[in-house]
């Protein structure tokens, strides 16, 4: 079997992400664990540390992942934002380590003055900072992109380079979305591109860095750039190459997160039993 989940809200209170997750019938879930909208952050409460700790535990869910919030740009060229984004990923990861979120998935950005290549390199930087000034019991996941304009880690290539300006390259792992790498350009509707680019993973980046996929059907096509999430094989991406996936080696002991919409085709807990059905479907 697998361990499959999805994104839920901690309206209310963080603690209740637990409940929210055991309803939705997940094994792993991911959250958000403040306003993903905003640059200001909530201290987070005590009680509901406690009580989001003691939720995990006994529900036996997890991994629980964590995603930073959306306005952080790492590979800044713009000063103030390199900064505040530096902040942000910094006081996330503690965030994480006091909530015990093993993973924080973090997106790599959008260069500006420069280029990629000194966009790639202020991720690096804005990482060993963030790194050096937090404790080391999380692990930050560089998620790829769907090659939006001027985005940063569409490639595993450009993922690798990142990843060689860090200083502790053993506290990075990988967060693979289907759906951004299919609209980047990686085709993975037949079991030979599957393999194909399973390959070219495990040869730039290792496949034992890969701790999270981000499951999503893409509304896309193939190299479209376009970042929209469709619901398990409804979309560009479809069923069969969901199969595919599930039945590449050790790929069904990575946690899987839907981050799908939620509309009147499908809800989060419909996702999460189609993910499961393909898996049983040798």
């Amino acid at each position: 079997m697998v361990r499959v989940g999805c994104h839920v809200s901690i309206a209310g209170s963080i603690d209740r992400a637990v409940g929210r997750a055991e309803e939705r019938g997940c094994d792993t879930f991911q959250i958000f664990s403040r306003n993903p909208r905003g640059w200001r952050a909530k201290e987070l409460d005590p009680n509901a540390v406690a009580a989001f700790r003691a939720g995990v535990q006994s529900s036996g869910l997890g991994p629980v992942v964590d995603h930073m919030p959306y306005l952080p740009n790492l590979a800044s060229s713009n000063d103030e934002i390199a900064e505040k984004s530096v902040a942000a990923l910094t006081a996330e990861l503690v965030r994480c380590d006091a909530l015990g979120v093993p993973y924080l998935v973090t997106h790599l950005g959008h260069h500006g003055v420069g280029g990629i290549e000194s966009g790639r390199q202020r991720v690096a930087d804005a990482v060993n900072r963030a790194l050096g000034s937090a404790g080391d019991g999380v692990m930050l996941l560089l998620e790829n992109t769907a090659g939006e304009k001027n985005s940063v880690g569409t490639t595993f290539s450009e993922i690798r380079q990142i990843i060689d300006g860090i200083e502790e390259p053993g506290r990075i792992g990988i967060c693979f979305d289907t759906c951004h790498a299919f609209a980047g350009g990686y085709e993975l509707r037949t079991e030979e591109s599957v393999e194909e680019m399973f390959g070219e993973f495990d040869d730039l980046l290792g496949l034992e860095r890969l701790k999270v996929i981000h499951f999503n059907d893409c509304r896309g096509d193939l190299g479209s750039h376009l970042d929209r999430h469709e619901h398990i094989g409804l979309g560009s991406i479809g069923e069969e190459a969901f199969r595919h996936i599930l039945r590449y080696p050790g790929i069904r002991d990575i946690p899987l997160i839907c981050e799908t919409p939620v509309d009147e085709r499908r809800d989060d807990a419909g996702n999460i039993a189609t993910v499961r059905r393909l898996a049983e479907e040798e």
